[in-house]
């Protein structure tokens, strides 16, 4: 795959940044260092460019049916400025990706957001119309999803229009216990619908943000408050920096997650190397079983027989030294194989190591002893629900 740049690349190239491929997107990996930028956001404030996302704007007359069969969760349950996590899966139930869906204002058209935003003087309640949604998959899968929505509308013969909006928009997130104060600062409050310190978690507001018209959510990655801001991309140099707050890469993010038990798509799941459900993968709270979303029939029956999935993510905290890759085995201590980690780090925040996978459901109760099988060698470890640490 061709790399994709951010249109960020030369503010992160200017800066220092180290960069690598994600999803086919050459992104900045770390600028400091990861430890420092991890503590940064666990402790006031860092900033992100999560342009590499991706964003398929919907609408029309059935966008909310469309929405609703190809995700798990009740999308006809948000009104405009709401957003929601959900997966998306095939008939057999197996996750192809998880996703953020927002509801925009009412009457904006496919393809047309931005200037949408723009042109917004009453927040989100004009212009009235038909509903609208843009929902973010990960890194490298718009076209998939792309493909995957304008199948199911012409063969359901749905009135939607889709648009794969991820190169019109950029996307930077503000993320850290300092968060509310950062965006106050770089908002002109008259300008915004509502105050964004007045946002809940899961909500979103249209606000200038350094005066250019942008989307802000109070979403995230890190576990810590914070707000993605999505603007156009031609202006987003203007929104980064209107921020003082310290830049932080891919390896930081990543240790976040980590930190707080959240799912990489590709990596703790996928359809072909991973497969996994949304009940194995912990994430069955985002799984609404009333809506007929692709995959359901699958679900309900796996759910239907009461036994539950016979492996189930977790994480692993180790007692010994190494640091714990995907990949590796977890064992019941005695050399049987019980389990398998399908991520790994050194925990910035705790200075220990720490894994995320999935383990058979005998030994996945929180506090059960076992071992991570670390070059060759049986390192003792215990399971830890995440998060890994008192939030």
């Amino acid at each position: 795959m061709t790399d994709r740049l951010p249109p960020l690349y030369d503010v992160h190239e200017d800066r220092g940044a180290r960069f690598t491929d994600f999803g086919g997107w050459q992104m900045p990996v770390q600028y400091d260092s990861i430890r420092e930028e991890h503590a940064a956001v666990r402790e006031t404030v860092g900033i992100f460019d999560v342009s590499h996302m991706s964003e398929i704007e919907v609408s029309g007359p059935d966008a909310t049916v469309l929405m609703d069969r190809l995700t798990t969760n009740d999308v006809a349950a948000l009104d405009p400025g709401d957003a929601q996590y959900a997966g998306i899966t095939t008939d057999d139930g197996i996750l192809l990706d998880d996703t953020v869906v927002y509801r925009l204002p009412d009457g904006t058209e496919a393809g047309s957001a931005s200037a949408v935003l723009s042109d917004l003087d009453d927040g989100l309640c004009e212009p009235s119309g038909d509903p609208a949604y843009f929902f973010v998959p990960n890194a490298g899968h718009d076209d998939e999803m792309l493909a995957r929505w304008v199948d199911h509308r012409d063969a359901g013969g749905f009135d939607a229009t889709v648009a794969n909006t991820t190169d019109a928009w950029a996307m930077v997130a503000v993320q850290g216990p300092a968060a509310a104060d950062a965006m106050e600062q770089a908002i002109t409050n008259e300008g915004a619908a509502v105050s964004v310190d007045s946002l809940s978690p899961f909500q979103a507001t249209v606000a200038p943000v350094a005066d250019v018209p942008s989307w802000v959510a109070r979403t995230g990655y890190t576990g810590e408050d914070g707000f993605e801001i999505v603007c156009p991309a031609a202006e987003v140099k203007a929104v980064w920096n209107a921020f003082d707050a310290q830049p932080c890469g891919l390896g930081a993010r990543d240790t976040l997650r980590m930190e707080m038990g959240f799912l990489l798509s590709g990596q703790d799941f996928d359809p072909d190397d991973e497969p996994r459900t949304p009940y194995e993968a912990g994430i069955g709270f985002v799984v609404d079983l009333d809506t007929p979303f692709v995959g359901r029939d699958a679900l309900a029956a796996a759910r239907a027989d009461g036994d539950g999935p016979t492996e189930t993510f977790t994480g692993i905290r180790l007692h010994d030294r190494g640091v714990p890759r995907a990949g590796y085995a977890v064992t019941d201590g005695d050399g049987t194989r019980v389990g398998t980690l399908t991520s790994g780090t050194m925990s910035p925040t705790l200075g220990e190591p720490i894994g995320l996978g999935y383990v058979e459901a005998p030994h996945a109760e929180p506090g059960t002893d076992v071992a991570v099988v670390v070059r060759g060698d049986q390192k003792a470890a215990v399971v830890t629900a995440p998060p890994f640490f008192g939030r």
